[in-house]
């Protein structure tokens, strides 16, 4: 399956969830988002984390305990406001309310959910993957 067009693919996953706020579990979750980020570039397309963007703008703002004011302001609206520029979602395994609700809004938008990442398209004019 290939496409004629690149897409920006948002991975959606449980990052928080089932941790209880421990920052080891919070960091393995987000190292499990990453694994699908190689396949995805591998595939001629741009992967997209939403806590690669709202972490650091969260931790610029002054917040410093997950689930303060400002954690809770920044995290979930960055990926909405990330799926209004997406193609694309890669919805992956595990509970996660934020994950439920970008597939929710990238159904609103009418953007494709992947739950594969298998099921995503090669861009047309993409290299065969390289494997490190």
């Amino acid at each position: 399956m290939q496409t004629t067009q690149r897409m920006l693919i948002l991975i959606a996953g449980p990052y928080r969830s089932g941790t209880n706020d421990d920052p080891q579990k919070m960091a393995e979750n987000l190292q499990r988002l990453e694994q699908a980020s190689w396949p995805i570039f591998q595939a001629g397309h741009v992967p997209m984390i939403g806590e690669w963007v709202a972490l650091p703008i969260w931790r610029v703002a002054g917040g410093n305990s997950v689930g303060d004011t400002l954690y809770d302001a920044i995290l979930h609206p960055t990926a909405g406001r990330l799926i209004e520029h997406c193609d694309a979602i890669l919805r992956l395994p595990g509970t996660s309310k934020g994950a439920d609700n970008d597939v929710h809004l990238a159904h609103e938008r009418g953007i494709p959910v992947y739950y594969s990442i298998d099921e995503i398209p090669r861009y047309a004019d993409t290299p065969a993957p390289l494997h490190p």
